[in-house]
């Protein structure tokens, strides 16, 4: 079980199998891929790659939305990547 925000989602074409994508982080921040620690020291992000299978789109997954995910986690290109997860949106970032 892990809580994070998302950072990007990615749609397949028509013509590629059906899945749906998203990049999960630890904190939303200051620049791409890093994070301030409490010493004011740019840290990576920690990242998961999130997965559901034979989906086009998952409703309310989409970039800034907190949420709770539960699943197995494996590697997948080098990142932690997690298949068909049960997720809880906890919040979603307000657009002004």
């Amino acid at each position: 079980m892990c809580t994070g925000f998302i950072e990007s989602v990615t749609h397949q074409p028509p013509s590629d199998q059906p899945f749906f994508s998203a990049v999960v982080v630890d904190a939303l921040g200051p620049g791409p891929h890093q994070a301030i620690s409490a010493g004011g020291i740019r840290k990576p992000y920690d990242r998961l790659r999130v997965i559901w299978l034979g989906r086009t789109r998952v409703p309310g997954i989409e970039a800034g939305v907190q949420l709770r995910l539960n699943g197995m986690v494996t590697q997948l290109d080098g990142l932690p990547a997690m298949f068909n997860p049960r997720y809880e949106i906890l919040s979603r970032q307000e657009h002004l």
